[in-house]
């Protein structure tokens, strides 16, 4: 058993060191392959409590890319932002001048049927909001924790942060 012991121990050195193939000095574990894969289009909600209009838009990024990738196919894939964070007064209709740009993106990702946004009521109030004074395109329900929970016990939504 040593003899093995001692091999792995040396191979586990030399990858420490920098004893991969293809290594060279300034890379020295090698570098990365590209991985080809096709995905299955999928039922995933998107827990969002982000804190400005950049870190909102980096979140519509990632749910347009993770559509695109699932083909935007309204019969198999389902993509909910659940929103209950600092991003809630950037829907509010009295904010829309200064956030026009981002809303009229985040309100087209709902049109094709795969994206939907929805609102925490609560979290909506604590930030001084009534489900009248949010755009119409986002869908208000009562409690983002309890929703999020339902859509991956009763929908079989993937959770993503």
């Amino acid at each position: 058993m040593k003899p093995m012991i001692i091999a792995g121990a040396a191979l586990i050195g030399a990858l420490l060191a920098g004893g991969v193939a293809g290594a060279d000095g300034s890379a020295p574990w090698g570098r990365a392959e590209a991985v080809s894969r096709d995905y299955a289009p999928q039922k995933v909600v998107y827990d969002v409590a982000v804190a400005d209009a950049k870190a909102l838009s980096g979140v519509l990024d990632r749910a347009s890319y993770l559509n695109n990738v699932y083909h935007a196919d309204p019969f198999e894939t389902s993509i909910v932002l659940v929103l209950h964070g600092g991003e809630i007064p950037l829907f509010a209709i009295e904010h829309y001048a200064e956030h026009q740009e981002l809303m009229t993106r985040a309100r087209s990702l709902t049109v094709g049927g795969t994206i939907d946004i929805r609102m925490c009521q609560q979290a909506a109030k604590a930030h001084g909001f009534e489900p009248s004074e949010i755009h119409g395109f986002v869908n208000m329900v009562p409690m983002a924790d309890a929703e999020i929970i339902r859509l991956q016990q009763e929908e079989g939504h993937a959770y993503m942060q």
